[in-house]
C-alpha cells in the first residue's frame, strides 16, 4: 500500500520533488486556482505558512484548472499571480488535474484515503484541502469554504 512519501509532483519552475523530501512534517495540500471565489484563500494559507512554518508545516499549492476553467494560465503565470497578489512563499506545484482519468496519482490516493461528504472521492472544487500528519497519513479533509484560518486547531494538532 502506497504512502505519501512514495509520490512525487514537479515544482512550479518544472524541478521534480519528491514527497519523501517533507518526511516526518505536516503537510497541507490544496488544489488551487487563480479566478476562483475561493482564490483569497491565498491570503490565509500564506498565513499559515508564516505562522506554522518554522515549526514544520508544509503547505503544498497545486494549480487545477478543471472546475470552471478558472486556472487557464502557464504556470509561469500563475506563479506570477500568487507572488504578485498573495506573497505566496509556500511551495507551488505544476498545474495537475484532480479528477478523472488523468488526475495525478497523489489525488487519486488522497481521495482514497480521505473521502468526501458521502464517501465520494472526487475533488468537488478549488481549494479543497487535505492535512497530512507527521506520519504520512491522512488527517482530515476539508471542504472548499472552510477558510484556512478555520484549520489552525487541527495544525496545532499535528504539530505536537
Amino acid at each position: 500500500m502506497p504512502s505519501i512519501y512514495d509520490f512525487q509532483a514537479q515544482s512550479i519552475d518544472g524541478k521534480p520533488v519528491p514527497l519523501s523530501k517533507y518526511r516526518g512534517q505536516p503537510m497541507l495540500i490544496v488544489n488551487t486556482a487563480s479566478a476562483c471565489g475561493f482564490t483569497p484563500q491565498f491570503a490565509g494559507l500564506e498565513q499559515l505558512h508564516q505562522t506554522y512554518g518554522d515549526r514544520g508545516l508544509v503547505v503544498l499549492g497545486f494549480p487545477c484548472n478543471q472546475f470552471g476553467s478558472q486556472d487557464p494560465g502557464s504556470d509561469s503565470e500563475i506563479a506570477t499571480f500568487c507572488q504578485r497578489n498573495y506573497g505566496v512563499s509556500f511551495p507551488m506545484m505544476s498545474k495537475i488535474e484532480v479528477n478523472g482519468a488523468e488526475a495525478h496519482p497523489l489525488y487519486r490516493w488522497l481521495t482514497a484515503e480521505a473521502p468526501g461528504l458521502l464517501g465520494s472521492k472526487a475533488i468537488k472544487w478549488n481549494f479543497t484541502k487535505f492535512l497530512v500528519g507527521r506520519d504520512g497519513r491522512v488527517i482530515r479533509r476539508y471542504a472548499p469554504q472552510d477558510a484556512p484560518q478555520k484549520l489552525a486547531g487541527d495544525i496545532e494538532a499535528a504539530l505536537a
